[in-house]
């Protein structure tokens, strides 16, 4: 477990909830990575990341789908990619990347941009 924080500290952290509107693929990257262009609505708008998720994602598989983000850690270069924004995910029993979004069996009208509580 990480170290314990406050909850003022979490408050801290910004997750957002976006749509991946492109993906390309990453060959440049150290290891295989996906590229993407992430709508977080009017607020924040399109900020761009790379993700190491090839292992259960083809980039046109991620363009439509709802992704949760940190959006407010510094932008980071990643090879010759300035990473904008976090995306989440989960390592499966391989430890390979399985992102994290909404639950797809509500049906809700979530807004972009919507914040994590």
């Amino acid at each position: 477990m990480a170290d314990e924080i406050s909850f003022d500290e979490f408050l801290k952290v910004d997750v957002r909830m976006g749509t991946v509107m492109r993906a390309e693929p990453y060959p440049e990257a150290r290891r295989p990575a996906i590229k993407m262009w992430i709508d977080f609505g009017p607020e924040l708008g399109e900020k761009k990341t790379s993700a190491q998720v090839t292992a259960h994602y083809a980039p046109e598989t991620l363009v439509g789908k709802q992704v949760l983000a940190v959006v407010n850690f510094p932008p980071r270069q990643i090879g010759k990619f300035m990473s904008e924004v976090l995306v989440l995910g989960l390592p499966d029993k391989n430890g390979e990347v399985v992102l994290i979004g909404p639950d797809g069996a509500v049906d809700a009208d979530l807004p972009l941009g919507g914040r994590l509580h």
